[in-house]
């Protein structure tokens, strides 16, 4: 048997540049390269292997680790699971800094390798710098935190165990059922140990991702039940996309006078101006898909893993004998809301469900003239948010009629966190698939920019907008010099209304009177955070790290800043002035939050008795 001598993390990188998927006869290399920040946990191995001997791979230098993380997931959202970027740190503070992006993948059921560091196997040099020490239990290190936020996990204390720990990590990452955050934990002594390799290990590897069928019993339980009901809604998910069933979608919806509502995920599977596309579901959802879901007797849920936000806290569905199908390539999700389970990829079960039902003669009881009126009056309701205009300031629905105005069909838009993703999924009008990037499984504040560089060196022939309120820049802006590093341009539109306010209005519609989310001075006679609020110039602070900026208070100045920012060649940030509290809120929709029970407060006892009303009212469903 030939061999090859080589040390661990060399093995590691001339391994990972051999590895292929191929979707429907297309054949990609599965990784584009490795997201990195030095330390003396990792730069002696990997390092070395990635100067020395990258292959193919290109190497990115981080600026955080937890940034640089939620670019790799970004970018392997944007090029739905096929193709992903691995991340490597240190030890210690380096590594825990993943943590964060590591659930951010799992939740999202994104692929991405997370290489950190770990403590030498050998023990000698004990305790290393950033070990942490746990005297119960010396086998556990900092890396133990991945566990529960990985989908496998796995440390290497002998350079052999690289060879099955590599072959069931790829096996994970490319499963679209089981994918998320992938750990290996490397010693740093390991990284630099040598061992003859196989020469077999490192032949080109082609991984053919196979479209997973219906069974043919599970096929015909969902037919049963579909044909058995008048009135469904479809439900698309992030499945629709991440399988490419947009098409089969569509056809299933249009054949049987379907109506579809959207996830946050699943936005953008088809055009806005459908006919069939009532928009938003759930807790974020438009006024026509919240009133369709209360009328419906059979929720179709494709690709979606029914989150609060979907099911408004499970009152969405209030149909007396309201029942569930989902086509799910997991079958967690599948199993949900005590739905028949259709366990397959979205685009082959949608056309077997589709050729079933054909053969079943089925046609839904839908009224094409009341979806046709509640698509109109909803499209009303969006058109009068985007040109509100308010005498005391910019409003924040009017500054996204602007923006939308003003971007084109094919630029992407990138957001996760605070009350724009509520405006958006509601307003956002999304004619192709792929440009609107919602991260709202985990809904990581920080998610943005990083996101919007992640996308940005998936498609860097698109423009692409990262969407972000002050508090979740102020989280985490790193990457932002990474991509000026790389010249992955994109443009902030930073919407600054003076802190966390979209807690700030779930806490104010709670009871409280607002505390503690609004970027004030602590006021000297009551020792409050209730002073003026803090002057932070966020274009002065883009313009320090070497990014355009500018500044709009107004939708006129909005239009040119957007006009202006098309026009520059760097990463751009233009900050947005809009008054607080402007952001929409409610369409008979409801989220349940715990209210206390006991209060010094009437308005909170009283937030309590009506959430307890609206419990009584909500239906169970596992």
């Amino acid at each position: 048997m030939s061999t090859v001598r080589l040390t661990m993390a060399q093995a590691l990188i001339r391994f990972l540049n051999q590895q292929y998927i191929s979707v429907d006869g297309e054949e990609t290399p599965f990784i584009a390269g490795v997201m990195g920040i030095f330390g003396h946990g990792n730069v002696t191995g990997i390092g070395e292997a990635l100067e020395r001997s990258p292959g193919n791979l290109a190497f990115i230098q981080g600026k955080n680790e937890q940034g640089m993380v939620h670019a790799a997931v970004a970018y392997a959202k944007q090029k739905n699971r096929k193709q992903i970027y691995a991340c490597t740190t240190s030890i210690g503070p380096g590594a825990l800094n993943m943590v964060t992006a590591a659930a951010t993948a799992t939740v999202n059921r994104l692929p991405v390798l997370l290489l950190p560091g770990d403590n030498f196997a050998s023990r000698q040099p004990d305790p290393v710098l950033q070990q942490m020490e746990v005297a119960g239990d010396y086998t556990m290190s900092a890396t133990d935190a991945f566990k529960p936020v990985s989908k496998y996990w796995d440390r290497i204390v002998r350079p052999e165990q690289l060879m099955t720990a590599l072959n069931q990590a790829i096996r994970v990452l490319i499963d679209p059922a089981e994918t998320g955050a992938v750990t290996l934990a490397l010693p740093q002594d390991v990284q630099a140990e040598a061992y003859d390799y196989p020469a077999s290990f490192f032949e080109k590897r082609v991984h053919y991702i196979d479209r997973q069928l219906p069974t043919a019993s599970s096929n015909d339980r969902a037919a049963k039940l579909i044909t058995s009901k008048k009135r469904p809604l479809l439900i698309a998910g992030g499945g629709v996309l991440y399988a490419d069933a947009m098409d089969e979608l569509r056809a299933f919806a249009e054949r049987f006078q379907i109506p579809i509502a959207e996830t946050q995920a699943g936005k953008g599977s088809i055009a806005w101006d459908h006919p069939l596309n009532v928009g938003a579901i759930g807790v974020t959802g438009s006024l026509a898909a919240n009133r369709i879901a209360k009328q419906a007797d059979l929720i179709i849920g494709v690709g979606t893993r029914y989150s609060d936000f979907t099911t408004a806290s499970k009152s969405a569905f209030q149909h007396g004998d309201v029942q569930f199908v989902n086509l799910n390539i997991n079958k967690m999700d599948a199993g949900k809301m005590s739905g028949v389970s259709v366990a397959a990829d979205a685009k082959a079960g949608l056309q077997a469900l589709l050729a079933a039902l054909e053969s079943a003669g089925y046609a839904s009881q839908n009224e094409p003239g009341y979806i046709e009126a509640q698509k109109r009056e909803w499209d009303a309701e969006v058109d009068r948010l985007y040109q509100m205009e308010l005498t005391d300031g910019f409003s924040q629905t009017r500054a996204l009629g602007v923006v939308q105005e003003n971007l084109r069909p094919s630029d992407v838009i990138v957001c996760a966190a605070g009350s724009l993703p509520g405006d958006l999924h509601r307003l956002w009008r999304v004619t192709e698939p792929k440009t609107y990037h919602m991260e709202y499984g985990f809904s990581c504040m920080g998610y943005e920019v990083s996101g919007a560089f992640g996308a940005a060196l998936a498609n860097p022939e698109r423009d692409v907008y990262a969407v972000v309120g002050d508090g979740s820049y102020l989280m985490l802006h790193s990457e932002l010099v990474t991509s000026l590093q790389e010249n992955r341009k994109f443009t902030v539109l930073l919407f600054n209304n003076h802190g966390f306010q979209c807690i700030h209005n779930l806490q104010r519609g709670q009871g409280s009177d607002g505390f503690g989310n609004e970027f004030r001075y602590r006021d000297a006679q009551t020792g409050q955070l209730s002073g003026a609020y803090m002057p932070i110039d966020f274009a002065a602070h883009a313009r320090s790290l070497g990014a355009k900026a500018y500044k709009a208070t107004n939708a006129e100045e909005l239009k040119a800043a957007i006009e202006s920012a098309r026009n520059e060649s760097v990463t751009t940030l233009i900050e947005i002035a809009v008054l607080p509290g402007t952001n929409t809120d409610g369409y008979e929709s409801w989220w349940h939050v715990g209210v206390p029970a006991v209060s010094v407060s009437g308005k909170v006892t009283a937030a309590h008795e009506a959430m307890n009303g609206k419990l009584r009212q909500t239906q169970h469903f596992d």
